[in-house]
């Protein structure tokens, strides 16, 4: 065989092998057959919440679940309605919460329904309600340089959700800069370098985690302040797996 040839072969293997490992299963193989999944999104407009709540909404219907969707915190406090709840999928920006609602939430959550999120969506909603951010497990702090491009490495190679992926660059989007609940298991990771703020080179940051709070699993991703974040394989593997992992790891049934 042709040396160019072969070299070419052998890059094109080495490529194809990369291109799956990114994709994994882009939530091919999920079902969510009967779950009833509430979609809740609204805040700052600048997130495109209803762009998100659209194409998630839809990913889900197409793989089973009931799903509602609400511009509205009120919906939280329809007892009877979250009571029937497998997850709660919420986009919502900064804005604030009645008290009533954020209860709504919170025990709806502890009774052992699933909360997912990406971005700030639920790392940065809320920001005066600490029972809120004690759920989630981390509130956004800043973003250094705006919208650039980063790496995020898997951390976790062991878990459903980032099982076959590889570390990967995600292009043009917020880094989020994070407290974090030390009782998080992160999964996926980010190292901040001197570019735009020195003091914090060589910081790393949970990019992706899960963890219970009480009886309900928690999922969330920092990425997601453009939808086409989620055109990336990698980024949209981990946020379906964790809407999976999320709808049927309840601690005990309800």
């Amino acid at each position: 065989m042709n040396p160019l040839k072969s070299i070419s072969l052998t890059l094109l293997v080495i490529l194809g092998c990369y291109v799956l490992a990114q994709s994994g299963d882009t939530g091919d193989s999920i079902s969510l057959a009967n779950k009833n999944i509430l979609v809740v999104w609204g805040g700052w407009d600048g997130h495109q919440p209803d762009v998100f709540a659209k194409k998630i909404s839809e990913w889900a219907s197409s793989k089973g679940a009931h799903v509602t969707v609400s511009d509205s915190l009120e919906v939280y406090t329809n007892s009877e309605l979250m009571k029937k709840q497998d997850l709660i999928i919420q986009y919502w920006t900064m804005g604030t919460i009645t008290a009533e609602q954020s209860k709504g939430l919170i025990e709806t959550i502890k009774s052992g329904t699933g909360l997912v999120g990406c971005h700030g969506g639920i790392g940065d909603s809320f920001r005066n309600n600490t029972d809120y951010q004690y759920m989630v497990g981390g509130q956004w702090v800043t973003h250094p340089g705006g919208k650039i491009d980063y790496t995020v490495q898997i951390s976790n190679t062991g878990d459903p959700v980032t099982e076959g992926l590889q570390d990967f660059e995600i292009k043009n989007t917020e880094q989020y800069y994070m407290h974090v609940d030390p009782n998080v298991r992160v999964l996926a990771m980010t190292t901040f370098n001197a570019d735009h703020d020195n003091w914090i080179n060589g910081n790393s940051m949970p990019v992706v985690w899960k963890r219970y709070h009480d009886k309900g699993p928690v999922f969330y991703i920092s990425i997601g302040h453009n939808p086409e974040d989620f055109d990336h394989p990698a980024v949209w593997t981990m946020l379906t797996r964790g809407i999976d992992w999320a709808s049927n790891s309840q601690i005990e049934n309800k």
